[in-house]
């Protein structure tokens, strides 16, 4: 009996199988983590833009000067809803909806594209003169 406790035979099979484990489990912990950074990355795209349209007081070129840096900064590049466009007059509210298509997976391999919506409204705080 004291021969087979002291044996070594077979110790590498529980090392591999520990080693697959913790991989497979690293793996699902990046896959699960991806689209949250990227759902958090795109709720403050929305928020910047809305921002932005707040001061400006108007829907267009601020706002599409300040969505082609974000997305230099960001590297994400999301299709942008607005509710309405060119000037909004003092405390008239609007909503932008910035939608981004995620592939979480590894390549093509196990791919699958997830779809995540941000939402973000605001009003705006210029006065324009009629």
């Amino acid at each position: 009996m004291k021969k087979l406790l002291k044996s070594k035979r077979g110790e590498g099979y529980f090392d591999i199988v520990i080693v697959v484990l913790v991989v497979v489990m690293v793996i699902a912990l990046i896959m699960a983590v991806a689209p949250v950074v990227a759902k958090i990355q795109l709720d403050n795209y929305a928020d910047e833009l809305v921002r932005e349209a707040e001061i400006s007081g108007r829907i267009g070129s601020e706002t599409t000067a300040r969505a082609q840096v974000l997305t230099e900064r960001t590297g994400i590049k999301p299709t942008i809803q607005w509710s309405r466009s060119g000037k909004v007059q003092l405390n008239q509210e609007f909503t932008v909806t910035c939608t981004y298509k995620i592939d979480i997976g590894f390549g093509e391999f196990g791919s699958f594209p997830v779809m995540l919506t941000a939402k973000a409204s605001g009003r705006s705080e210029v006065y324009w003169k009629s």
